[in-house]
């Protein structure tokens, strides 16, 4: 019999909704709610398998570790290292400072951080890139070699020149430094021991032509370029907080819109139950039923979608560009999407009317009379009602 009533209300539904006033059952609207569960997790399981999001070391939650702490790092004869806490890279996910390295009259430095205190996987199945930020505040002569080490086990190394990354730089600007690691891609070795599955620490060695007063910061160093979609990273615990996420609104819309039409049924001098109301409200979040079931097949047409460090750090300007990326490639479904929603939100619309009018034609215990809500009064009432709750639970749930 729910299973009628609830097919009713998508083909029939001025009758339905007569049936369901008159005889008013809550299980209708909580079978509504599992299916909309059900749904709802199929669509968090077709995305999470779209989704995949760059895993670093250190990890999230650690931030930047290795360039929040001056006293992990090392340098040449005549180099200051200090933490400076007036210029870093502004980010939600980076920490409140950067190291920097200062001196006077030197033609050649290096900086190291001989250990990481943790062996980093950089081979085939490891981390594809090492990643810094780094400002040469002086001189403004570029360095004529620009040096990487990487080492590994047993004071072992791997090497690469990068000078061309810093002529291509600009000076005293935060520069974002990216550079793959592993076998054959431009890196030579030293020392037997050397193994990309085991790096141990790193190393820039900076030379200019003269002496220069020196003045370089470093911020954000990471290993990444691992992805990992959301079930592999959280497994069953993702769909169960995907369950939760979906139940939460559906009763919130639920309670919400039947309180609100409650209300302006009221004002308006009309004749209203709860109980009756509220079922009927309930059958009439099938829409947004049909609504998860359809998006779960428009999420399958998705792309791969990639979350790089550039997003997930929210550095001003590089997120702006990385989460573009990410919208126009998925720009067809969102359209999609919106068109999806707005029919739902007429849909719903359109059965609120329905229901209003047809609870006003009810006679009410105890009241000395009642009028039917005629279709314009009717159909304003529930528009108000929606767009209250909308209103509401974008405050409330940001929805």
């Amino acid at each position: 019999m729910v299973a009628d009533d609830i097919l009713k209300v998508l083909y029939a539904p001025h009758k339905a909704f007569k049936k369901i006033i008159q005889e008013p059952k809550y299980l209708g609207p909580f079978v509504l709610l599992i299916i909309f569960v059900v749904a709802q997790l199929g669509s968090a399981y077709v995305i999470a398998s779209k989704s995949y999001i760059e895993q670093t070391l250190p990890a999230v939650g650690q931030g930047d570790m290795w360039t929040q702490d001056s006293a992990l790092w090392q340098a040449s004869s005549g180099v200051v290292v200090s933490n400076n806490t007036l210029d870093y890279v502004n980010s939600t996910y980076y920490g409140k400072n950067s190291v920097q390295f200062s001196a006077s009259n030197l033609s050649s430095i290096w900086l190291e951080l001989k250990d990481f205190g943790q062996s980093v996987n950089c081979g085939v199945a490891g981390f594809k890139n090492v990643s810094f930020r780094i400002k040469v505040a002086s001189p403004s002569a570029k360095p004529e070699c620009v040096t990487l080490h990487l080492y590994s086990l047993s004071g072992s190394s791997f090497t690469r020149d990068l000078t061309s990354e810093f002529s291509a730089s600009s000076g005293n600007v935060w520069s974002n430094i990216t550079v793959q690691v592993g076998s054959g891609i431009g890196w030579t070795s030293s020392g037997a021991e050397a193994k990309w599955e085991n790096i141990t620490g790193i190393k820039l060695e900076f030379a200019w032509s003269s002496d220069q007063n020196v003045d370089l910061r470093v911020d954000g160093l990471f290993f990444r370029g691992i992805f990992m979609g959301p079930l592999e990273m959280y497994g069953v615990s993702y769909l169960a907080s995907s369950a939760l996420n979906a139940i939460t609104p559906f009763l919130f819309q639920w309670l919400l819109l039947t309180g609100l039409i409650y209300v302006l049924i009221k004002g308006l001098k009309g004749n209203v139950v709860w109980k009756p109301l509220m079922v009927a409200v309930g059958f009439a979040l099938v829409a947004v039923v049909v609504q998860a079931v359809i998006l779960t097949g428009v999420y399958t047409t998705l792309p791969r979608i990639s979350y790089p460090l550039e997003v997930l750090a929210g550095v001003s300007g590089e997120f702006q560009i990385a989460y573009q990326v990410i919208l126009d490639s998925i720009a067809t479904v969102s359209t999609i999407s919106g068109y999806i929603q707005i029919a739902i939100y007429v849909w719903i619309v359109a059965l609120g009317a329905l229901i209003v009018r047809d609870i006003t034609a009810q006679p009410v215990q105890n009241a000395p009379s009642f009028q039917q809500f005629g279709w314009m009064k009717s159909l304003l009432t529930s528009v108000a009602s929606f767009l209250l709750t909308l209103l509401i639970l974008s405050f409330v749930l940001g929805m």
